[in-house]
């Protein structure tokens, strides 16, 4: 029987400018194939990379989960600032914004609490984020503009690829810069400044290839949060045999901004204040990785995937004590505007911490006929370590990144861990395929105060995550899937060492999901119902940090996507999520209240874009709705300040409409454009120390030619 393939749903540190550096590896390891650089090539040469979907339809057909797949050409029509603006058109993602930049971001899939540890983050299937079992998860964001899609798996099939795949896995996919040179430069509101350099080469024979994209991006920032970014990437590989293939990415990013945690008072965000309300705190950040990819086609049925990677991050967080906090005054004053700010005294606390990660991943795939039908087995191991160094220096306002004395904090966290995996999709008849699988992750975690002379802590634990899905052809255009696994997500070193409480049990839910896509002439669809069942859930509100038993809670809901293509140049995308239970269903005594709704769980979202081609021209218009929600688990209604000093309260719902356009003026040069938030909606984005502004209208204009 033949089917019609199922369309995705659309959806103070040393500087280092290391271009020429990155220019040299390129060359070196794209010379491995002995032919040097050419303009042309025999054939098509892919580096080598873990998707965790796969690029055709035929891939999404076979995933028994929910999947949207981000394409480049829908990255562009966005025309994104970052990650967020991508990510938050994709159905059951809501992004509690900080800043528009994205150098810290917050992630919230099906109603999980926004910025918690849930759902795994991965580039090119390497974690990027931080930490997985130290902590510290969203204190890295790869730019967007190394991107060319993004896969986006919920159900069964996250199983395969670690921990915190409780919302899923959000993978980001790397571009590979064609044969040639491309220069990009850009300017909007702001007084943001940005270019990037691409370079692409290749052998002769095709079965070799190198790129680099270099990107430089300076802001004056929204409300004077400015920010100073650069990004470089070098890709390679080459082709070992006709059966094995080899590729090597290396990545270096730093960035300055002047953000904080804390936002303005009522009184300033209902005048329509528009000033940075912590003008010397700042966040550095930097991340330098390195990936090696390896596959082997052993035979025509079995093929090895073998991944090693390794990354060091590094985020300083300088930021003004209160005067309260050093006994020098009251906690907030009043500026010349007569606007209720911070009040803040003479001493500077570096909240420090770095990273280092090395892992390998290894997975093999084969086909078999075992029982007399198709099959595809899979097993995987995968083994990481992880450490944090947590440093807490203090500074004055004379030299504020200079300690002046003994570090108030000074602790290595570290974690081990091993997980193996299998699983097996059995091809029952034409229609019906099902695929069970199961995963084991054992962890150590250590913290070692370097600060005395005891022995480290340790926790250690074993979880094993079974799950089971199918996927069912109705008719050539219409497909059923469904899935039930167990996830889990490790507790944070600071949840089980040091807390005073003796952890019992790892933070886990049962998950299921049913659905239906499929696709018909120029319509396209998908519908998920899905359901989230919590044992034990762990709020980790904004520091990660909390009682590892906090209790049962409950998240149902239903996402739909929906596109029709109407012939004439027009086009039309749009979602809609809706989570009528994202609910604590036990007491969290001073935290939340049976009954009330998770934090940062809007009960509704929706997307709609309006796409139009014609020739050179593309254009769009893109809507993105927010529905109302609480700050914190008590569902207090006015923005209040708890004990802890986060702000919680009724955030109301918001709309924002961005226009964008492209003209390709020749084959060598493409503007382009966008008016962000084009009725200049005023917004509360989110809620810490204070109210996080929504980015007003802005501007922005671009253009790229290639040599």
């Amino acid at each position: 029987m033949t089917r019609t393939p199922v369309s995705s749903s659309r959806v103070a540190r040393t500087p280092f400018r290391p271009t020429l550096l990155a220019l040299a590896v390129g060359l070196a390891v794209s010379g491995m194939g002995g032919t040097g650089i050419a303009m042309a090539q025999e054939r098509v040469f892919k580096l080598p990379r873990i998707d965790v979907v796969g690029q055709t339809d035929t891939d999404v057909a076979r995933t028994p989960g929910s999947v949207t797949v981000v394409t480049e050409e829908e990255i562009n029509e966005i025309q994104p600032r970052s990650t967020e603006d991508v990510l938050r058109r994709v159905p059951g993602i809501y992004i509690k914004g900080e800043e528009e930049s994205a150098v810290v971001t917050n992630i919230s899939v099906r109603g999980l609490t926004a910025g918690d540890y849930k759902t795994l983050v991965l580039e090119d299937g390497v974690p990027v984020q931080p930490g997985i079992f130290v902590g510290n998860a969203r204190y890295y964001n790869p730019r967007v503009q190394r991107l060319e899609g993004v896969e986006v798996l919920k159900g069964a099939a996250s199983l395969r690829y670690g921990p915190n795949t409780i919302g899923g896995v959000i993978n980001y996919l790397t571009r590979t810069p064609e044969d040639g040179v491309s220069v990009i430069g850009r300017v909007g509101s702001w007084n943001t400044r940005e270019t990037a350099v691409e370079l692409g080469g290749s052998a002769p024979s095709g079965d070799s290839r190198f790129g680099i994209i270099a990107t430089r991006a300076e802001s004056d920032g929204f409300m004077g949060k400015g920010y100073d970014m650069t990004d470089v990437m070098v890709k390679a590989g080459t082709a070992i045999g006709d059966n094995q293939f080899i590729g090597a990415k290396f990545s270096y990013y730093e960035s300055e901004a002047n953000i904080s945690y804390r936002g303005l008072f009522p009184d300033a965000y209902e005048a329509g204040a528009k000033f940075n309300p912590a003008p010397d705190d700042w966040f550095l950040s930097g991340r330098t990785a390195f990936d090696i990819n390896h596959e082997w086609e052993i035979n025509p049925s079995m093929h090895l995937k073998t991944l090693v990677y390794w990354s060091e991050t590094y985020r300083d967080y300088w930021r003004y004590r209160l005067a309260s906090d050093t006994g020098t005054g009251p906690a907030t004053t009043t500026n010349a505007d007569g606007y209720t700010v911070w009040n803040y005294g003479d001493e500077v606390q570096g909240n420090n911490r770095s990273f280092e990660r090395i892992g390998v991943d290894s997975r093999l795939t084969m086909n078999h006929s075992a029982f007399g039908i198709g099959n595809e087995a899979e097993f995987g191991m995968r083994l990481m370590q992880e450490e944090m160094t947590d440093t807490r220096p203090r500074a004055d306002r004379a030299t504020p990144r200079n300690p002046n004395g003994a570090l108030h904090r000074n602790r290595l966290d570290s974690a081990d861990s091993l997980a193996v995996f299998a699983q097996n999709r059995f091809d029952i008849n034409e229609r019906l395929s099902v695929t069970a699988g199961l995963r084991m992750e054992t962890y150590e975690q250590k913290r070692d105060n370097l600060q005395n002379t005891n022995p480290a802590d340790t926790f250690s634990n074993t979880e094993y995550m079974p799950g089971i899905g199918a996927t069912y052809w109705l008719n050539p255009s219409a497909q059923l899937y469904g899935s039930v696994y167990r996830a889990f997500a490790p507790p944070l070193v600071g949840s089980v060492i040091g807390s005073g409480d003796t952890p019992t049990e790892s933070e886990k839910s049962v998950n299921i999901e049913l659905g239906v896509r499929g696709s018909t002439g120029p319509l396209r669809y998908e519908v998920t119902a899905f359901q989230m069942d919590f044992s034990n859930q762990v709020d980790p509100g904004v520091s990660g940090i909390r009682d590892p038993n906090e209790g049962k809670a409950l998240h149902q809901g239903l996402e739909a996507a929906l596109g029709y293509d109407f012939g004439n140049g027009f086009r039309v995308d749009g979602n809609v999520t809706w989570i009528p239970t994202a609910e604590y269903r036990e007491d969290r005594p001073g935290e939340a209240v049976k009954g009330n709704r998770l934090a940062y769980s809007p009960e509704w979202m929706a997307n709609l874009s309006l796409g139009y081609q014609s020739g050179p021209l593309q254009t769009a218009l893109l809507l993105n709705y927010v529905g109302e929600r609480y700050g914190d688990g008590m569902n207090t209604k006015e923005l209040t300040t708890e004990s802890t000093g986060v702000w919680g309260g009724l955030m109301p719902s918001h709309a924002t409409v961005d226009l964008t356009g492209r003209y390709a003026v020749s084959p060598q040069l493409n503007v382009f454009g966008a008016v962000k938030n084009l009725t200049d909606e005023r917004y509360i984005a989110g809620l810490r120390q204070g109210i996080y502004v929504g980015p007003e209208r802005s501007f922005e204009l671009g253009v790229k030619y290639t040599f």
